[in-house]
């Protein structure tokens, strides 16, 4: 089955690590692969306390994509691309039982990777993997292919008034 949780609300990412915290107590083999996030999000810590759920690499240190130049993304596509492949090519074969695809719908949005590529994916990916997606704004088709949807909606958020993200609650 295919799962997306995406809006501009805060949640999305909270709601895929909920749900992959679930899979894995149930002893699911769990895959979670992040974009546009580093290694110091605060639920990568809590997800490598299970055994059986696998992540994926994520770099050091990341910019928000509306602060790097056209060069940094780039090089980001590059990075996400590779992670993207080669998460793929592992979910099949090691037969994973769930792969969340943490902030994909973003780097799609960026232009980073194609929409062809993760439809590709999730359209030849075995009936038994539930595959999980999360991000601002996912493509028409991927929502017609989705069988939970899940819009998050911010009604108000401490952004607005200038606050940054804080540890433990936004990362």
């Amino acid at each position: 089955m295919i799962h997306i949780y995406y809006g501009d609300g805060k949640g999305k990412t909270t709601a895929a690590v909920g749900l992959a915290a679930r899979a894995a107590g149930n002893k699911m083999k769990v895959m979670f692969v992040q974009f546009l996030k580093t290694e110091f999000s605060g639920e990568r810590k809590a997800l490598s306390e299970f055994e059986n759920v696998t992540l994926t690499e994520c770099p050091e240190a990341l910019k928000f994509t509306y602060e790097m130049t056209e060069e940094e993304k780039l090089r980001a596509a590059t990075l996400f691309r590779g992670i993207f492949e080669r998460s793929a090519a592992s979910a099949l074969s090691e037969r994973y039982d769930m792969i969340v695809l943490d902030e994909i719908f973003d780097i799609i949005e960026e232009g980073m990777l194609s929409e062809a590529e993760v439809l590709e994916f999730i359209t030849n990916a075995p009936n038994s993997i539930e595959i999980v997606m999360t991000g601002h704004n996912p493509p028409q088709r991927f929502l017609d292919e989705a069988d939970y949807i899940t819009e998050m909606k911010k009604i108000r958020h401490p952004y607005d008034k200038g606050m940054t993200g804080r540890i433990g609650i936004e990362f």
